[in-house]
């Protein structure tokens, strides 16, 4: 088969020996060796991550965490800063179920402030305050740090982080962030197979949701985290073959280290966003610029569709449109995360100054 080489913001590309590593025959999914597998890939994600907060892989998408901390945390009301369409997804969600949202809007490319934080919970009681590490739409990194030291001074607040498009590309120091609850999707910067999702919770949201009369089912943290301690696998059946993946990848991603892979990422952002000053321009705001995604601004007036799609042909080499109404066509987007490397990138624009004539 045809393999297009993927620089889009996820799925990346995934080594062949982690495909290769769910070829294993199949095992009952409440087995002994089922433990052994989930135990190990839980405490090598803490490890990698240098957290002692409790893990949680379950099979679905990111998503499932989005929804069910909003349910396992929210009571009545919730602040949701958003500045691009994943983040808006955070606010769209808890409406949905029903809870009452605020929004803290931001224009598409601008990041999200901490004074603005501090000023909206003066006004008003939250049960939690959501935020989007990465905003793969924008090309935006949220300074989730400093948004933290605010949230400290708010503690009946929950601080809640969809970091889908960056943990495990760009460093955040989880004991010293404030987050209560921070979840991703494997098939981005861990560069793993989709289907399965991590979520990071602090032993605040976990006694929190105890005390609730109702919360997720599937997604619940106390389920989740009772049924880990009790029996050393997940409540519910997991996709198996995708957790020895994971555990393979997991055990490639600690030998090279959280700080070292922050480092090539990186690099390979400056690398992008360099290549992107020359020819065209970024366009998140300065300072606030993605490590793991670019969102690059078409100031060329090319036909991105067009020249994707020849990319594509030319070289088997994929990377993405501007994304949904408001940016297609207006921006592209590179992905540099996961496995690749500065020289993988160059390999890509490259590429794309033959196919554009730049």
């Amino acid at each position: 088969m045809d393999h297009k080489k993927l620089y889009i913001p996820g799925p990346t590309e995934v080594r062949k020996e982690i495909i290769e590593a769910m070829n294993e025959p199949m095992f009952g999914h409440r087995m002994e060796k089922m433990t052994d597998l989930y135990t190990t890939i839980v405490e090598d994600t803490k490890e990698f991550l240098d957290t002692d907060k409790h893990v949680i892989i379950l099979t679905a998408s990111g998503t499932e965490f989005m929804e069910s901390s909003i349910l396992n945390l929210v009571d009545n009301k919730v602040l949701c800063s958003t500045c691009g369409s994943f983040s808006e997804r955070q606010a769209n969600v808890a409406e949905r179920l029903g809870k009452d949202v605020d929004r803290l809007e931001y224009e598409w490319g601008k990041a999200v402030k901490p004074e603005d934080v501090r000023e909206a919970l003066e006004k008003d009681d939250y049960d939690a305050f959501t935020c989007v590490m990465n905003e793969t739409s924008t090309g935006v990194r949220n300074p989730l740090e400093e948004i933290g030291k605010v949230l400290e001074d708010y503690p009946d607040t929950f601080f809640i982080v969809d970091a889908i498009s960056a943990l495990g590309g760009d460093y955040i120091d989880l004991e010293d962030s404030n987050i209560d609850v921070i979840y991703t999707s494997v098939q981005k910067a861990f560069a793993m197979p989709p289907g399965l999702a991590v979520c990071v919770v602090d032993d605040d949201a976990y006694q929190h949701e105890k005390k609730k009369d109702s919360s997720s089912w599937y997604g619940g943290f106390q389920r989740s985290i009772d049924y880990y301690k009790r029996k050393g696998q997940t409540h519910s059946t997991p996709a198996v073959s995708l957790m020895l993946a994971y555990r393979k990848q997991m055990k490639n991603m600690l030998e090279e280290g959280h700080k070292q892979r922050d480092k090539r990422h990186k690099d390979m952002a400056e690398y992008t966003r360099d290549w992107a000053y020359e020819h065209f321009d970024m366009f998140p705001e300065e300072g606030y610029m993605s490590q793991t995604v670019s969102t690059i601004e078409n100031t060329q007036g090319l036909n991105m569709a067009e020249t994707i799609k020849e990319v594509n042909e030319k070289y088997d080499l994929a990377f993405a449109n501007g994304y949904g109404s408001k940016l297609k066509e207006k921006t592209f987007r590179i992905g540099h995360m996961g496995e690749h490397r500065v020289e993988d990138i160059k390999e890509l624009t490259d590429a794309i100054e033959d196919v554009a004539g730049l």
